[in-house]
């Protein structure tokens, strides 16, 4: 099967691993001290530190209605990144506060068409900060009232691990947001971490076992060790995206890797059942394991290598959270915070072998393959996490998933760092409480012959993905140099569906409501590519063990 890439499209197929959004401004002044503002009209902004450290700015219109939407952002890396370091190198540590998306100006515009002000911290650390976090959110909407003392509502929102600040903030202090709209939301940490240390572990195990992959040492030491982790995660997905022209697995492959590859199973192979016991989607930027070029591949491709595909641009993404954000907890937790020694991972996947059996090659290749994961071969050591930092890792900030006031979730259904399936968790565990208070307003009815139906407090929006987009050039090879099609890639969302959830976030903090469910659908269907279909479910995450 010959396939032709690149180096320059390998590059351009994991650039999404840098995680970092834009910003717009900040007035930085001392820690703690009441808000500079520069008096501008029509919009004036303000910046300050809160008690913390951390470094805020605010954005009030001069038409300001007393509502302000509050902006936690996504994870930033809390170390610098060299240079030297492929795809993400030269990246310094920022906290920078960010107001809205990314600086999406189109965003801004709204809110404050709209009489709303925006407000957006840096955070005093960054990582992985929710509990630091949520603490900073509640003291800045303090701060807020206080220079702007007509303010009546606040409404909340986030993307990424700001979606589970959001979710948290709403979780812990309900009365302080009247809305709120975690995007992309993030699992609670110990189910992120297994996923990406799942992977990164099979990457470890079978394609280059000098990979660290977790367990870092303390300080510039584990700083380096963590470098040396991406350099070679890097090279070795490099390696793999050449093997499908040549079917050669990596020259750094184990023991274990070379012997599965002398009984003749394909690198790709191994690739997609990684991620498939991860539980990475297998559709990605550029792979819709529907498409296959003209010719012999058109339908063994989507069939056998489109999936494989997918897994090196979602794995690839995978694999560096796995590095940066573990030994960022590792620090915050006093020891390793991976371990998989009582993981099966044969249970992990029994649907997943039948759905993607000429992929993985066969069953009789499937069974060699998880075989040679098992923990019954020595040859693939499990990893052994510490006892102490575990339970510190459990004891950071989690969400139960508790709906305490209108919520707005978006989420791409093929996100390869905060799968849909973090979503789902929400979304189920709101069935049950909405389920419990239809019961407890039956009971009133009961006693006071007056029903009050509950009110509906979740709205899942599905950012979907094409029926099809991977294209290929007059050779057959596939073309990677395209933008992400929609619900891929990490909180890939246009200006209009950021606005759509901004449009539905005023009107609900204003309401105490969601919006109704034919207006809801019309502006779904007006910002594209998005769902309210309430029959889709996106699986859960590997950590909590659907089968």
């Amino acid at each position: 099967m010959k396939l032709s890439f690149t180096k320059k499209r390998f590059v351009g197929i994991i650039s999404a691993t840098a995680l970092i959004t834009g910003v717009l401004v900040s007035i930085p002044v001392a820690a703690n001290a009441a808000p500079a503002c520069d008096g501008k009209s029509p919009v004036q902004t303000c910046g300050g530190v809160t008690s913390d450290g951390a470094p805020y700015v605010m954005m009030v219109p001069a038409n300001f209605n007393g509502m302000v939407a509050l902006y936690s952002h996504g994870y930033r890396y809390n170390i610098d990144i060299p240079a030297g370091i492929p795809l993400i190198g030269g990246y310094k540590i920022t906290n920078t506060p960010e107001p809205v998306p990314g600086g999406n100006s189109e965003v801004a515009k709204y809110f404050f068409s709209q009489g709303v002000a925006i407000v957006g911290s840096g955070f005093a650390r960054q990582g992985w900060n929710p509990d630091s976090a949520i603490k900073t959110n509640v003291e800045l909407i303090g701060v807020f009232k206080d220079k702007f003392p007509t303010t009546s509502k606040v409404v909340a929102w986030g993307e990424s691990l700001g979606g589970v600040i959001t979710q948290g903030l709403a979780e812990k202090y309900p009365d302080l947001v009247s809305a709120v709209a975690p995007m992309c939301l993030a699992d609670n940490v110990p189910a992120e971490l297994t996923m990406a240390g799942d992977f990164l572990w099979g990457i470890k195990t079978l394609f280059d076992p000098s990979i660290k992959g977790g367990n870092y040492s303390a300080g510039d030491a584990g700083n380096a060790e963590a470098y040396g982790d991406l350099i070679k995660v890097f090279t070795v997905m490099g390696k793999l995206q050449a093997s499908l022209t040549t079917n050669a697995w990596p020259d750094t492959s184990s023991a274990t890797g070379k012997a599965l590859a002398a009984g003749g199973i394909p690198p790709r192979s191994a690739l997609l059942l990684l991620g498939l016991l991860a539980g990475l989607p297998t559709q990605s930027a550029h792979f819709d394991s529907v498409n296959g070029p003209d010719g012999a591949l058109k339908l063994s491709f989507p069939l056998a290598v489109s999936p494989a595909l997918a897994i090196l641009e979602n794995g690839t993404n995978a694999a560096a959270l796995a590095i940066l954000a573990t030994q960022d907890v590792e620090l915050q937790a006093g020891g390793a915070i991976f371990d998989n020694t009582k993981t099966n991972y044969s249970a992990r996947i029994d649907s997943e072998r039948v759905i993607y059996n000429a992929a993985l090659s066969g069953n009789t290749a499937i069974s060699a393959m998880l075989g040679a994961l098992s923990a019954a071969n020595p040859g693939a050591p499990r990893a052994v996490g510490n006892a102490d930092a575990i339970a510190k890792m459990n004891a950071l900030h989690s969400n139960s998933g508790v709906i305490n006031v209108p919520t707005i979730l978006m989420t791409g259904v093929a996100d390869p760092i905060t799968p849909a399936g973090a979503s789902q968790r929400v979304v189920d565990a709101y069935a049950i409480q909405a389920a419990d208070e239809k019961l407890a307003a039956f009971a009133d009815y009961k006693l006071t012959k007056m029903y009050t139906a509950p009110a509906k407090k979740l709205l899942m929006i599905w950012n979907t993905t094409p029926s099809n987009w991977t294209k290929f050039t007059a050779a057959g090879s596939p073309i990677t140099s395209t933008p992400a099609a929609q619900g891929t890639n990490h909180c890939n969302f246009t200006s209009a569906q950021l606005v759509l959830v901004a449009k539905t976030l005023v009107s609900a903090g204003e309401s105490g409501k969601l919006p109704a469910a034919g207006i809801i659908k019309a502006a779904v269907r007006r910002a594209g590519n998005l769902s309210i279909d309430a029959l889709y479910r996106a699986p859960l995450l590997k950590y909590y063990n659907e089968q």
